[in-house]
């Protein structure tokens, strides 16, 4: 089998306002420990995403990247977790290793573990899901409620995916005060279009994530954390919690989505509409981006991103574009129009 390592898409810029080689064995997914004539566990009921680790191209991938080993790794570690706490430390940990391992690996840093391409956002992804297919068929021998479960998952995610280890030096080694730039991207999505798929805003995640840009104001760090292409978890306000705190201490924040092919996008304009386009748990969002209070928040914000300077800048084989493109539906029309 021949796996493509990158997606050939372009990129989008935005701004916001606010803010099957292996299949697992079921005995290795369970961890049941039933007691003496009690009857086993039922089955977990994995979610669509988690499905997916089934086909042979995810397995594929977290061979040739060495990620492989990860899943079973927080099996092992959660095996020896007697209490909450203790099962909350083990997911934090592995979650934190995992992400700091892909980063590790796309900015060249420790063996490759494999013949993937380094700059890959893949791994993470593949190994995230069999984590969290590991943590949510894990049988502890105390007791854990399914909101208890959650909890861990949740922090299994924040872990992952660099949310919760955003951090800004106030200085660098030569004394000078440091910029901080807020970067995040996305997860592979349309994954049963193309299970192969990779997405170019989570491999530039992980490509700067605290890396030093030098500019004419002096030396800035970019922290980054990559988020899930799920609904739900917008709706449930998940980039508001991770983003809160370093937004308030950011110079610069922006997020980076796939865009069209060979070019890159700056969007001059966002709007607070969900269109409906089908996510990684094959569910569709239509409607208003819900907020605390609709009434008082603009149906449009405008980038503030430097555009001008963003085109003008020299970007190689990828041009920039200011893509003033919308559709809206006028005032008291009920037809949308596409406008330039």
């Amino acid at each position: 089998m021949r796996l493509r390592s990158h997606t050939r898409v372009g990129l989008v810029l935005l701004t916001t306002a606010a803010l099957a080689l292996v299949v697992p064995a079921p005995s290795a997914l369970a961890h049941a420990r039933p007691s003496p004539g009690q009857l086993p566990p039922a089955a977990p009921a994995f979610t669509v995403e988690e499905a997916r680790l089934d086909r042979a191209v995810p397995q594929e991938i977290l061979r040739r990247s060495g990620f492989d080993t990860v899943a079973p790794g927080l099996a092992r570690a959660l095996d020896g977790a007697g209490s909450y706490a203790a099962a909350e430390r083990v997911v934090v940990r592995q979650g934190q290793r995992l992400w700091q391992r892909a980063v590790d690996r796309v900015q060249g840093r420790g063996p490759a573990r494999g013949d993937l391409s380094r700059d890959d956002d893949r791994p993470l992804y593949w190994a995230r899901l069999g984590m969290t297919r590991e943590l949510r068929a894990w049988q502890p021998e105390f007791p854990l409620s399914d909101a208890a479960r959650t909890r861990l998952l949740g922090a299994l995610e924040r872990a992952s995916r660099g949310q919760d280890s955003m951090a800004f030096p106030g200085r660098d080694r030569h004394g000078r005060a440091v910029k901080r730039i807020v970067m995040t991207g996305f997860d592979p999505f349309t994954l049963d279009r193309d299970v192969r798929i990779s997405n170019p805003s989570g491999a530039t995640a992980l490509a700067l994530d605290g890396t030093v840009v030098t500019t004419a104001d002096g030396p800035a760090r970019i922290e980054t954390a990559v988020f899930p292409v799920r609904w739900d978890d917008f709706a449930a306000g998940t980039v508001e919690q991770a983003l809160r705190g370093p937004l308030s201490r950011a110079d610069l924040f922006t997020t980076v989505s796939q865009g069209r092919v060979g070019r890159i996008d700056v969007e001059r304009f966002n709007g607070a509409w969900r269109g409906g386009f089908g996510d990684n748990e094959n569910l569709s969002r239509t409607g208003l981006v819900p907020v605390s209070d609709p009434a008082s928040q603009p149906q449009w914000t405008t980038t503030s991103l430097p555009y001008g300077a963003i085109l003008a800048a020299s970007t190689g084989r990828f041009p920039v574009y200011d893509n003033t493109s919308v559709t809206e539906v006028p005032a008291g029309a009920t037809a949308p129009v596409v406008r330039p």
